[in-house]
């Protein structure tokens, strides 16, 4: 599939928006660690919600006609994009509501703002899925159609907010050895979740012209392979990095996705500026846009068997 920069920018920054929020609820809600004045508290809900909004906004990139957006909102029950969509901007209400708590009552928020903040936080993890599930559900696409698509969204969108959360609170001198342990743990989470579905999808064979024929029994050939090159098919569903380019990538995604962020995250515990922690999530969200663009750029389409390969 040919790699779309707004779909990767919307996805990074949202999916790091929605993570951050979520452990953001949990962190105050739950008065694990130390207390959080209501600047940070503050600070935290409007880097979630800047994140999320710049994301939404990249999204609108995606479109050929952007008059249309509003139908995305139209087939619920059919469709996890229209899904995503509606859950996306119900959110927005109970993170107002919540943050307007914050703001009028200070972190020691009344029941009407913890219950709006759980229901924003759900939502969050729902939106997340939702994203997710746009690709895992599409049988035609064998890289996707895995449970591990939704997963890997969701702990990607957590990874990357654990490490902006612990940049923030840092930036606050509250920075603890748990939130950048969190961090840390959650990083190691994702990126073994990630090693699993390059694995997955390094073993699993796709459809073959033969297959798709069932004449198993001979090499087959297309006669005609009708257009290779220049329309909308071959150049959306025909994108075709080579082996080196793929390698290269993956590489990246653990190295600056991963590994350097966690170890950044292992100097703010020894004591390092809030400075590292905020470049453990500039490397972080480059290595998730290098693992976004891989996601793309691996998937192919058995449309692709119509028009030469032998197989997906």
């Amino acid at each position: 599939m040919h790699p779309a920069l707004s779909v990767i920018l919307f996805t990074v920054t949202s999916g790091a928006g929605y993570g951050l929020f979520v452990l953001l609820v949990i962190f105050h809600l739950a008065g694990v660690g130390p207390a959080m004045s209501q600047g940070e508290v503050i600070a935290h809900g409007v880097g979630a919600l800047g994140l999320i909004t710049v994301g939404l906004l990249f999204s609108t990139g995606h479109l050929a006609n952007k008059k249309n957006a509003w139908r995305s909102f139209m087939r619920f029950k059919t469709s996890w994009l229209s899904r995503e969509a509606v859950f996306a901007v119900l959110f927005y209400p109970f993170a107002a509501i919540y943050g307007l708590s914050v703001l009028l009552q200070g972190p020691e928020i009344g029941l009407l703002g913890m219950i709006a903040a759980l229901i924003a936080a759900i939502l969050a993890v729902i939106v997340l899925f939702s994203t997710g599930m746009i690709y895992g559900c599409l049988k035609t696409i064998r890289q996707w159609n895995t449970a591990l698509t939704p997963a890997n969204y969701i702990m990607l969108g957590i990874a990357t907010g654990s490490a902006a959360y612990a940049a923030i609170a840092s930036a606050f001198g509250n920075a603890t050895a748990m939130h950048a342990g969190v961090a840390i743990v959650m990083l190691l989470i994702a990126a073994v979740l990630k090693g699993i579905y390059y694995f997955w999808i390094s073993k699993v064979t796709g459809p073959t012209i033969n297959t798709a024929t069932t004449f198993n029994r001979a090499t087959v050939r297309l006669l005609d392979t009708g257009h290779t090159a220049g329309t909308f098919l071959t150049d959306e569903f025909g994108y075709d990095p080579s082996k080196k380019t793929t390698s290269m990538m993956k590489a990246g995604v653990f190295l600056l996705g991963f590994i350097i962020p966690a170890l950044l995250l292992a100097a703010v515990l020894a004591g390092a500026t809030a400075v590292t922690a905020w470049l453990a999530v500039a490397s972080a969200l480059i290595g998730v846009g290098m693992e976004r663009w891989l996601f793309f750029a691996e998937a192919k389409h058995v449309v692709r068997l119509y028009h030469g390969d032998q197989h997906t």
